[in-house]
């Protein structure tokens, strides 16, 4: 799971049957300070997040499929929860 803050979204014409009724979104993970950001990816919407929210995302493809209850779902990224509050310890 990583953390991560939604920056958009995803608007497609077609999509896979999995994907009915669920948004896409760009989600591009949280680093802490002095780390190397990585790319921004594309999350299936679980939670009803939105652009500036900042999201808990499940990124393996088993696990995934598990939130959606569809174990033929072609999906890796799925945002399963939005963060309220989130607090990091001193890193002295």
């Amino acid at each position: 799971m990583i953390i991560g803050k939604v920056t958009g979204t995803v608007v497609t014409t077609l999509s896979h049957a999995a994907f009915k009724h669920r948004r896409l979104l760009v989600v591009q993970p949280l680093t802490l300070p002095g780390e190397q950001p990585s790319g921004d990816f594309i999350a299936l919407d679980s939670t009803q997040a939105g652009v500036g929210d900042t999201v808990l995302v499940n990124r393996e493809g088993n696990g995934a499929r598990q939130v959606l209850a569809n174990p033929d779902a072609p999906v890796t990224s799925v945002i399963v929860g939005i963060v309220d509050s989130l607090t990091i310890p001193s890193l002295d």
